[in-house]
């Protein structure tokens, strides 16, 4: 009996010590969340007074089912700033989510990450850590899924990620990543890794990563696997010549060095003589291309490119006879019209210009745009009347000829251009069949979900070619009546680009009203305007899509003047905290099944508009992002149709 006794208090104790070990431990999570909202987040609406961060107190913040661990932390886009300091997150050891992405947190990350030894799922992309990788991360055996993508992480990619053998997803681009990717690392679980935008990472991609696609290496050094193969390696130094007893070299040695020695003179002077005489050819030909440069325009072919279409398509006026407008648009001094490029089918000139059927297409900030059908039908050009150009010839033949090399399937390319004292003008092919704003705002048919991020998608490609791989500059005027939509509307060309540094007076002229709604908050002089600033501009754009509202002052006089809004504001105050239906036009709000891709691109809408630049995304990051919400979209309506199909025959 005594003995039965002293079990039963030694189980008592035992229940006592565990219920109290777990009040300790909760007292431990709620600690620590109090000492990180300081840290980073003091505007975080939790109440300290509260017994319990479980049950729902303090939003963000998620338990185990029994509410007596902090399982889960999420407090994306909280506006949390600053540096995560130690005994903070390092401290919720049952912790098995935490994403705190899109803030602006600083610092590197914790180096006690490693207690959090429950973590399944980080998420830490979108914010301004810095440092390498703490030795601590890689002890988290049950990782599955980590995105530190969009930071400033240096250093090189560890090989100890090998030992996350349960990793699942991967995501460390737009960093500063470099060295090489540790050819023995070993990820068995791994199904989508990105490694892309880390400029300094080179080498060749291990053959554990060669499976991966081309998009989860891009802009890095990296060969190899997927992408092209890596150069020859330099071939083994050759073997010293052999030498006689004593280190004398031997007779045959000694002839073989003089032979070779001799060629190698012969080799350096041939090439010096054909590098002279290539400068002095070099040279004749450029004095005779300068003393025949009044000529050139008669014998160069034009090029072409589509002139935005800038107002609603209701402005389109018919004329079958060169009007007054079509004459004015087309006499100059000169006469001349300057062709980029390869010649067309059907060569013209100036005069057959001017017998050209004329219409008066639409009106911007930057000139009056014509349709122009040539004498048969074929072709039909858009020429754009350029206003306010205070360039030189020499100028403004540079710019435009910067333009005119620019190729995309997204772009309209820019045919020629014509210069006088009194007229400029440029010409385009003439594309698509309407612009985007007349689409969204002129009562024209409806573009479902797809259609709308499919035009997105397009309009985000012309705009990154132009900030990376084409003319590394801005386009400087993204709104929806520079996009021209597909006959199918599956697609878009993105027109005007670079005008804004063709027109304007030598000094800074006061931005015009119309288009403001599109404007970046830091823009003063439109001829300036930066790539950050067309991200704005692109992120108004999403927003116009997803809401099917005009931007603030888009709209011309008589078209609805005065009914935007500003758009990002708009959004914000009835987003606020919780996304919300009732930012979605109507024609798309009721959609089934791409609920999550049109959330997706309004975060990044939302993203593209923030007022610090600094906080924006790249255009080569928005078009990779939109391109994965159009595959998911078009996934998910094969998958409906498919099903729908089954369900009917059955």
């Amino acid at each position: 009996m005594a003995s039965a006794r002293c079990l039963l208090h030694l189980v008592v104790v035992v229940l006592i010590a565990a219920a109290a070990a777990e009040a300790a431990d909760l007292a431990s999570d709620r600690a620590a969340l109090l000492a990180l909202r300081d840290a980073v987040g003091r505007h975080l609406p939790w109440d300290p007074s509260a017994p319990t961060p479980c049950g729902g107190a303090w939003r963000g913040v998620g338990c185990s089912p029994a509410g007596d661990r902090v399982t889960e932390l999420r407090l994306p886009g909280k506006s949390l700033s600053r540096e995560i300091p130690v005994g903070t997150v390092g401290n919720l050891t049952a912790l098995q989510t935490l994403s705190l992405r899109q803030n602006a947190i600083s610092g590197g990350i914790p180096v006690d990450i490693g207690g959090c030894v429950q973590l399944r799922s980080l998420n830490l992309s979108g914010n301004r850590l810095t440092g390498e990788l703490p030795e601590g991360l890689f002890s988290l055996a049950l990782l599955e899924k980590v995105d530190l993508s969009r930071n400033r992480l240096a250093g090189g990619v560890s090989p100890e990620f090998s030992r996350l053998a349960n990793m699942i997803t991967l995501n460390l681009d737009r960093n500063d990543f470099n060295g090489t990717l540790p050819a023995n690392l070993t990820l068995p679980s791994l199904k989508q890794l990105n490694v892309s935008y880390n400029d300094q990472l080179g080498g060749a991609v291990p053959a554990s990563l060669a499976g991966m696609p081309a998009s989860a290496f891009l802009g890095t050094a990296l060969c190899g696997g997927p992408l092209a193969p890596c150069a020859n390696p330099a071939p083994p130094p050759s073997p010293p010549p052999s030498s006689s007893k004593g280190g004398k070299l031997s007779r045959g040695a000694i002839v073989g060095i003089i032979l070779a020695a001799v060629a190698v003179l012969i080799v350096v002077l041939t090439v010096g003589f054909l590098m002279c005489f290539r400068r002095r050819a070099t040279a004749a030909r450029s004095s005779t291309t300068e003393a025949a440069a009044p000529d050139v325009h008669e014998g160069t072919e034009p090029i072409t490119v589509t002139v935005a279409r800038t107002d609603r398509d209701a402005a389109v006026k018919r004329s079958h006879t060169p009007t007054a407008a079509a004459a004015a648009m087309m006499t100059g001094e000169g006469n001349k019209l300057v062709f980029l490029g390869s010649a067309p089918e059907r060569p013209y000139d100036l005069d057959t210009l001017l017998r050209a059927s004329a219409e008066v297409i639409g009106k911007g900030g930057t000139g009056t745009t014509y349709r122009a059908t040539l004498d048969g039908g074929e072709p039909t050009l858009a020429v754009k009347r350029l206003r306010e150009v205070h360039l030189s010839e020499r100028e403004f033949r540079d710019r435009v000829a910067a333009l005119g090399a620019l190729r995309h399937d997204n772009l309209p390319r820019l045919i020629a251009y014509f210069y006088s004292g009194e007229e400029k003008l440029l010409v385009y092919d003439f594309v698509g069949t309407g612009s985007l704003a007349s689409l969204l705002h002129g009562g024209g048919a409806r573009l479902d979900f797809a259609a709308r991020a499919r035009i997105a998608l397009a309009v985000a490609r012309g705009v990154a070619f132009i900030h990376g791989g084409g003319a590394r500059s801005s386009h400087g005027d993204i709104k929806s009546s520079n996009v021209v939509v597909t006959a199918a509307r599956d697609g878009a060309y993105v027109t005007d680009y670079g005008l804004a540094q063709l027109v304007g007076g030598a000094a800074a002229a006061p931005q015009p009203k119309r288009g403001a709604g599109y404007r970046a908050p830091e823009v003063v002089d439109a001829r300036g305007l930066s790539k950050s600033a067309d991200v704005y501009s692109f992120g108004v754009l999403l927003l116009e899509l997803l809401s099917g509202r005009p931007p603030l002052d888009a709209l011309p006089d008589g078209a609805g003047a005065g009914e935007g809004v500003d758009l990002p504001r708009w959004m914000r105050s009835v987003v606020q905290e919780e996304w919300t239906s009732e930012v979605f036009d109507a024609a798309i709000a009721s959609e089934p099944h791409v609920e999550g891709e049109m959330m997706r691109l309004l975060q990044l809408g939302m993203e593209c508009t923030e007022h610090h630049p600094d906080r924006r995304p790249a255009m080569a990051e928005v078009e990779a992002r939109i391109e994965r919400i159009v595959e998911d979209t078009c996934r998910k309506a094969d998958f409906s149709s498919t099903d729908g199909s089954r369900s009917a025959s059955a």
